[in-house]
């Protein structure tokens, strides 16, 4: 036990100085608008070289030290989260081969390299999901790993189109390239859990705590958002991309948001706010503010891996208990708690002087500012209101009402909240930070007050309906994600009513009259089906398509 703690904490220490490394570099580079580019040449044909390339700027070095910190608080959390766990470094050793993976897809510049931190990111987080290796957990993993491996195949056939460019550089794309780029994006729809590619992404809730608060914060769902940021800032998306992003973003904000509201599982509730973000990460990219979007994936890379976390604490508090109906007053029993789950909410409804503030507020009025068509307005409104629905009802349950469970465990160690502490106080600077140190994330804004007031009307209506719910719900509809999961899980539920309905045909009209009487001798009659039926096509269909046929000739006539 001891050689292992030794071995999470020389991990742990590992990441914590390449973190402030990166804090280092990326700082050095914010002023500065050149990019290093390091290429290592592998073999060549014909005219073609495969190479890799990477890439050395102010977004990825910012990015990386984004992840490097989240992943090392992550790890501080998982030493003592799972530290009873007989395979616990299995676990560590694939939760580093992950973060990894992510850490190539930012520094990638060839689609080689791209590729190659692809695909490790899917198959370590198959490897993660299924982890705790019970049912639920096998399907969500082959879920989430069928999902991942469809961008996949989109990422490999980019690569024929770009042998017929000459090039496998992501750099010199250029609007000619269509093909590729529409490749590209339709590939980042999958890894970022836009519609209809979204339910892996609750589904993947069956991964331990650590898993999750990486998974949703900064690793795997923001790649794709990622890789549409880079294909952004090289070149102008076409209009047709941008219009298919307006449409994905804003039904992914809302499909999250009202799913949100009607879930009872309080990781999931979580998982969904992060498909709620990662679709106004797209809506922003759809109105071409590339650096808008990487500004909030920041930000909320911060808070979201701090929910998480306290999520996990709330588990451990109430001895694995996920049902939001037996959570009731959970954090009275740790006031410190509530405080890091507070920060955190107010983040994610975009509380004024919080992180998420200057990121998703700016985002929505530039909608409001943009020609953007009233659909999407309407829809990433009501989607502002489903958030702010159900961190109340959230917030109502957890902290403010009566204790439903009276025993609970204890949790005092400060390694659990050294690391909420970093990332609390994180979740509260690192907007005005970034904006302070970064002056191309700064927008202006021309709006009536009317038009900036609009938001803030339509956050507290939600936060007073979020007040409103008496109790939680619970709606299949809504866990289904409006019936975009696959249909091997509970298949026949909503054709019940139909199949009811269809066995009186099977055993009625449509079912032969039969070969034999209730007595069981031949008759004449039962003799002419036994011989003829087979010739007529299975006397039911040849009466049903006689009727059929009347129908016909009926409507033909009234027409």
């Amino acid at each position: 036990m001891l050689k292992m703690i030794n071995m999470i904490n020389r991990f742990t220490l590992s990441l914590g100085l390449s973190c402030l490394l990166f804090g280092f570099a990326s700082f050095s580079y914010l002023w500065s608008v050149e990019t290093k580019l390091i290429e290592v040449s592998l073999f060549g044909l014909s005219s073609l070289d495969f190479s890799i390339l990477i890439v050395m700027d102010s977004i990825s070095l910012s990015f990386g030290y984004v992840v490097l910190l989240i992943s090392s608080c992550v790890f501080w959390f998982a030493s003592t989260y799972m530290k009873e766990d007989p395979f616990f470094n299995r676990f560590i050793l694939v939760l580093l081969g992950f973060v990894i993976s992510m850490m190539m897809l930012i520094f990638a510049g060839s689609i080689l390299m791209i590729l190659l931190g692809w695909d490790g990111l899917g198959i370590t987080s198959f490897v993660l999901i299924i982890y705790y290796q019970n049912k639920e957990a096998v399907s969500s993993g082959f879920l989430t790993l069928i999902v991942n491996r469809l961008g996949d195949v989109l990422i490999v056939s980019s690569i024929f189109f770009m042998v017929i460019a000459g090039y496998l550089s992501v750099f010199p794309l250029s609007a000619s390239m269509l093909v590729v780029i529409m490749i590209l994006v339709f590939a980042s729809l999958t890894k970022s859990a836009q519609y209809p590619f979204s339910p892996w992404l609750p589904a993947a809730m069956a991964a331990p705590t650590p898993v999750s608060a990486l998974v949703h914060s900064s690793t795997l769902v923001t790649a794709g958002v990622y890789l549409v940021i880079r294909l952004s800032m090289t070149i102008k998306l076409q209009s047709e991309l941008s219009g298919l992003l307006c449409f994905v973003g804003s039904v992914t904000c809302l499909l999250g948001g009202m799913a949100a509201i009607w879930e009872t599982d309080i990781k999931k509730m979580i998982a969904l706010s992060t498909l709620s973000q990662l679709g106004v990460m797209m809506f922003s990219l759809s109105l071409n503010y590339p650096f808008m979007a990487l500004f909030h994936l920041y930000t909320h890379a911060m808070f979201k891996a701090l929910l998480f976390l306290v999520a996990g604490v709330i588990l451990l508090m109430s001895f694995g208990v996920q049902d939001l109906r037996l959570l009731g007053g959970v954090m009275i029993q740790n006031p410190i708690l509530i405080v890091f789950y507070n920060i955190s909410s107010l983040c994610l409804v975009g509380a004024p002087f919080m992180s998420a503030f200057y990121t998703k507020h700016c985002i929505l009025e530039l909608m409001l500012m943009s020609n953007v068509n009233m659909f999407s307005v309407i829809t990433m409104g009501v989607a502002t209101l489903s958030t702010a629905v159900y961190v109340t009802r959230s917030l109502k349950v957890l902290c403010w009402s009566k204790v439903i469970i009276n025993i609970s465990s204890s949790v005092s160690s400060l390694k659990f909240f050294f690391p909420l502490s970093i990332l609390g106080f994180m979740g509260i600077i690192s907007g005005k930070m970034f904006s302070l140190l970064n002056s191309s994330v700064v927008e202006l804004l021309f709006l009536p007050n009317f038009w900036m007031s609009v938001i803030n009307i339509v956050t507290m209506l939600g936060v007073g309906l979020g007040f409103m719910l008496r109790k939680t719900m619970k709606s299949w509809i809504m866990s289904t994600l409006f019936f975009s999961s696959p249909g091997l899980v509970k298949l026949t539920k909503p054709f019940s009513k139909f199949s009811e309905n269809l066995k009186n045909l099977d055993y009625g009209w449509l079912e032969p009259m039969g070969y034999f009487y209730p007595s069981g001798y031949l008759t004449s009659k039962s003799m002419y089906n036994m011989f003829l039926w087979p010739w007529l096509g299975m006397g039911g269909m040849l009466r049903g398509g006689v009727s059929m046929m009347l129908l016909l000739y009926m409507c033909y006539l009234l027409l």
